[in-house]
């Protein structure tokens, strides 16, 4: 599985095995080659894995993926992307997860998706064919090797340790509880006076009334960099990538500006 390690796999299955353990429900999302996902779906919730039967797994096939987990995914649950890093459609859903509370996974094959697309990238090669049915024996391999890994963390959750990157702690920062830069989608807009503008923006941690005054116009559906409460970014698709918009939510000091849409 070239372009992926044992140590990738390790931490990508141990922050899924971590989730689920919690109630967390898997959605799995792969336009081009549905049945990866349903793969996914059947290996999770087949009764002898783990010796569970309350393991949350669906597969998306909705004509629009983006707006049935805008809906019903929970903060705390796990996207799980199979496609090719061109999909500008899980590209899109995948920039909005961290927005929404979702701990994100994609596999893939070609070209590797842009640092920070996702919480943890699984390739399996990095040359120009990004045609998963070329690579389909590979992905198979790939996505049961961390299926498998999974299993085995869920079968000794004593082993989960209390250093989760995710949870917040006393002496740790947690990002979603701090002050630091971190994503919201905003859900209303409304205007107060001649300057002043406020949002409801979604976040990992809840709805989140924001200062909307430096940004712009702003609409529903548009994704923005929070800071101290106020919206200090735009992330434009097709304008910013992933890795810049990563560097603005670690910074937490400075983003981009402007009116354009996220949507």
């Amino acid at each position: 599985m070239p372009g992926t390690t044992s140590d990738d796999l390790a931490v990508a299955s141990l922050a899924m095995a971590r989730r689920l353990e919690a109630g967390a429900t898997l959605w799995c999302l792969s336009p081009a080659s549905p049945q990866h996902a349903e793969d996914v779906v059947d290996h999770l919730t087949h009764p002898t894995v783990g010796g569970r039967r309350d393991l949350l797994a669906v597969a998306v096939h909705d004509p629009d993926p983006m707006g049935r987990l805008r809906e019903q995914a929970d903060s705390g649950d796990l996207l799980l992307a199979i496609s090719a890093a061109d999909q500008v459609e899980v590209a899109a859903t995948m920039r909005r997860a961290r927005a929404w509370g979702l701990a994100t996974i994609w596999i893939g094959s070609g070209p590797r998706p842009e640092p920070g697309a996702a919480d943890n990238v699984l390739w399996v090669d990095q040359g120009s064919d990004s045609d998963l049915e070329s690579h389909a024996d590979d992905l198979a391999a790939l996505r049961h090797r961390l299926l498998e890994l999974t299993r085995a963390w869920l079968e000794e959750p004593s082993l989960f340790g209390r250093d989760d990157p995710g949870a917040c702690s006393v002496d740790g920062v947690c990002v979603t509880c701090s002050d630091e830069g971190h994503l919201g989608e905003v859900v209303t807009v409304r205007v107060e006076g001649d300057f002043d503008r406020l949002a409801v923006a979604r976040t990992a941690s809840g709805l989140e009334e924001i200062d909307a005054s430096l940004v712009g116009d702003l609409a529903p559906g548009d994704l923005v960099v929070i800071h101290a409460g106020s919206a200090i970014g735009l992330v434009e698709d097709g304008s910013e990538s992933a890795s810049e918009t990563a560097h603005y939510v670690a910074g937490g000091t400075a983003g981009k500006t402007g009116s354009g849409s996220a949507r």
